[in-house]
């Protein structure tokens, strides 16, 4: 059987979040019924949600009339990394929810965008709006697009914010893994099948605002500029770097800074995807 090692980025990104579950836990936010999950559902992953997230009684406002969804990347889960932008977009007003998926994102891909599908929905019955905003971090910000093209997601969401999604894939090790334990690392790499029928005909498909975030030291989606998708009226590349040159945030801690937050509030609170001139600072 051939085999492909994981890229020393990717390991690294691994063991980090081994070490990010060993921290503190949160107090368990209401639940709701658990989705079917299929072959490669949710495993080894924190019993309670980020901060702020999947309170189950939350209602939507007239102000934040969608509630926010965040979908983690390869090797995550629904906590790791995430409580600093679950807990601004709480305190910005949304109803939160954050979802585990595909045993730690490393199950096919058109599993794990029904498994989305099968949350928005339980998120739009509990909350009773009509659309959801998304804000994924790596293939959290790629897989969605699945969902919106061809299972029925479009009309659903409001927005969809990639935070270094891997929209084009990455050219590293030639791709992730072909070991049988990670298939969507192998529908990630550059070139891939899964890819190219995900980016043809239309990038941005259906009536959704689409924004990119990425940074020029991500090390595992590359070359960074991988996560763009076509620009126009309703989808935006934002890079770090052409705001803040000193940044040096990268692939797995993107979720946590705060100028990648600013970018996520802005994005979602106007009409059509961020504005590369609204002035968001360093610091958010």
């Amino acid at each position: 059987m051939r085999r492909r090692f994981l890229s020393s980025a990717l390991v690294s990104s691994v063991v980090a979040t081994v070490v990010c579950l060993t921290g503190g836990t949160a107090a368990a936010a209401p639940t709701a019924p658990a989705a079917s999950s299929g072959t490669s559902g949710a495993s080894l992953t924190w019993p309670v949600p980020p901060a702020g997230a999947n309170d189950w009684t939350c209602l939507p406002t007239a102000e934040r009339p969608h509630p926010a969804v965040i979908v983690h990347g390869t090797f995550g889960d629904s906590k790791s990394l995430l409580d600093p932008l679950s807990w601004a977009l709480k305190q910005d007003g949304y109803c939160v929810y954050s979802l585990d998926y595909g045993n730690r994102g490393t199950g096919p891909i058109e599993e794990s965008a029904a498994q989305l599908d099968a949350f928005v929905d339980q998120v739009l019955a509990s909350t009773g709006a009509a659309r959801v905003q998304i804000v994924g971090h790596s293939q959290g910000g790629m897989m969605p697009r699945y969902w919106i093209k061809n299972l029925g997601g479009d009309g659903l969401v409001e927005d969809l914010v990639g935070l270094v999604p891997s929209n084009h894939g990455t050219t590293i090790n030639d791709g992730f893994s072909s070991s049988p334990w990670c298939v969507s690392c192998d529908q990630q790499r550059a070139g891939s099948e899964f890819l190219t029928a995900l980016n043809s005909p239309d990038e941005t498909p259906g009536d959704v605002d689409y924004t990119q975030v990425t940074t020029r030291y991500d090390q595992v989606v590359v070359p960074y500029t991988s996560a763009f998708l076509a620009p126009d009226a309703r989808s935006t590349n934002i890079t770090l770097q052409d705001r803040c040159p000193l940044a040096v945030t990268e692939h797995l801690l993107i979720p946590m800074d705060r100028q990648a937050i600013g970018w996520v509030l802005h994005a979602f609170e106007r009409e059509g995807p961020a504005d590369p001139a609204e002035p968001i600072g360093c610091l958010g």
